[in-house]
């Protein structure tokens, strides 16, 4: 069943969604806005299962099932906090008989920017940075993709990625506007800052490389650029999503804006931005 819902706002959108009765829906601790009182709210440590519902006892019951069931939540909240993830999820559900009146709830990102639904089919996953993630269907499995050491370290923000797979809504948010790209309409590949980087969906290859090499303009492009010393690549066939804003640029115009810029006219490389 497809979450029914619509993303509302402006400078800072909220997504409200319409439950029908015995629909849920969970998000990330912070995340939530408001719901009506026929919905309930349940705090858990344990993501979703396949079974579009709350974790069950798997390879059948007694203590060894208990104790498979603790490992395996202990496993994904492990995960989610050497991610720097929330280490609980909300969820919502809708009260009442069976073709009866849903509830509402609300959800909204951190920051000013754009909201997206997307919609799953089984057939590919989707990735996202860090925090993007909002709130979905029961059905749709939220895990983290750890990239490789070498191109996480270069990348920053592209060390973990937030991934979703299953059929189903997922809402995520990111800053500023948004804007959708294929890279095969460029030729097969682009680059963008590491920080600009939303979502994508599986089959695109993401890469991190040096902005140019060790000379004179590599040098120019890491010190005044602005942009470090790398930059991030998305090859293939898929859908991009990048935001205008990135968190360290929203960061250095409000201590510019306090009177605690720290970067100075070199930027980039040199900047001492608190993270």
């Amino acid at each position: 069943m497809t979450l029914q819902q619509e993303i509302v706002g402006n400078a800072m959108q909220m997504a409200v969604v319409n439950l029908h009765p015995g629909q849920t829906v969970y998000c990330e601790a912070g995340k939530f806005l408001f719901k009506t009182t026929n919905v309930t709210m349940e705090t858990r440590l344990s993501g979703p299962s396949n079974n579009g519902g709350q974790q069950q006892i798997g390879g059948g019951a007694g203590m060894g099932g208990m104790l498979r069931q603790a490992m395996g939540t202990a496993m994904q909240v492990g995960q989610r906090m050497l991610a720097g993830e929330s280490l609980a999820f909300q969820y919502f559900t809708a009260q009442g008989a069976q073709g009866g009146e849903g509830g509402t709830v609300g959800f909204a990102g951190v920051l000013p920017g754009e909201m997206r639904a997307l919609e799953l089919d089984g057939t590919r996953a989707w990735f996202a940075e860090k925090d993007a993630f909002v709130a979905a269907e029961s059905t749709v499995e939220f895990g983290i993709a750890f990239q490789g050491g070498r191109t996480g370290m270069s990348g920053g923000e592209g060390f973990v990625l937030e991934k979703f797979t299953g059929h189903g809504t997922v809402i995520i948010a990111g800053a500023g506007n948004f804007i959708d790209l294929n890279p095969a309409d460029f030729g097969g590949r682009i680059e963008v800052d590491t920080g600009c980087v939303v979502a994508f969906e599986e089959g695109i290859q993401y890469g991190v490389q040096r902005v140019g090499g060790l000379n004179r303009q590599g040098i120019m492009n890491a010190v005044f650029g602005g942009e470090g010393l790398s930059l991030a690549t998305l090859e293939g066939n898929g859908r991009v999503i990048l935001q205008s804003l990135t968190i360290e640029s929203l960061a250095n115009a409000l201590k510019k804006a306090q009177g605690g810029d720290k970067q100075g006219p070199t930027g980039g490389l040199f900047s001492t931005h608190v993270g």
